[in-house]
């Protein structure tokens, strides 16, 4: 019995001079594994929905995994399409047009990466986190929301809840 192709990791970037901390969950999208897949969208705030350029199939499959992350995950939920093997041109089935045209009938951003030469791979999580941020500036996400997906660290939690807001964290409190 093929066991689930699951890899878990925790990834910290800097948007806009932040720190933010993503637990990166890659299910594998294999539709045998879907049921249990679809448990990982509960309490998401960010998604990628990656295809293999080079592979119609998975291209096809977009629909099914985009609607479970609709109606799964927080409705404010950011979604990045990513067109994987963008180093495979040459064997490229799904062309960059036709997902653009996908990703802007289904209000996501796009972009294609290469896993292989690591083209775009951060920049996918950048423009998560950095959306994620907007919503949660604009009120858009409301973090203290329950199912939100966003958890503050501790001493970014302490400061928000300490009357003394104002004065930034010394360096023993520093979540960093």
């Amino acid at each position: 019995v093929p066991a689930l192709a699951q890899w878990v990791n925790d990834l910290i970037i800097n948007v806009g001079g932040k720190y933010v901390k993503l637990q990166i969950w890659d299910t594998a999208g294999q539709e045998r594994f879907r049921s249990v897949t679809r448990s990982y969208y509960r309490g998401a705030a960010g998604a990628l929905l990656v295809y293999d350029i080079t592979s119609r199939e998975t291209y096809n499959a977009l629909t099914n995994w985009l609607t479970d992350a609709r109606m799964l995950a927080s409705q404010n939920i950011v979604i990045i399409l990513c067109g994987n093997k963008k180093d495979l041109d040459a064997d490229r089935e799904v062309t960059f047009l036709e997902a653009s045209r996908f990703a802007q009938e289904n209000e996501l951003m796009f972009l294609e990466t290469s896993a292989l030469t690591g083209e775009n791979v951060e920049e996918a999580f950048v423009q998560c986190a950095r959306k994620i941020l907007n919503k949660i500036e604009s009120g858009e996400l409301d973090p203290e929301r329950m199912g939100s997906g966003i958890q503050y660290g501790d001493a970014a939690l302490r400061q928000l809840r300490s009357p003394r807001r104002a004065q930034a964290p010394s360096a023993q409190e520093c979540g960093c």
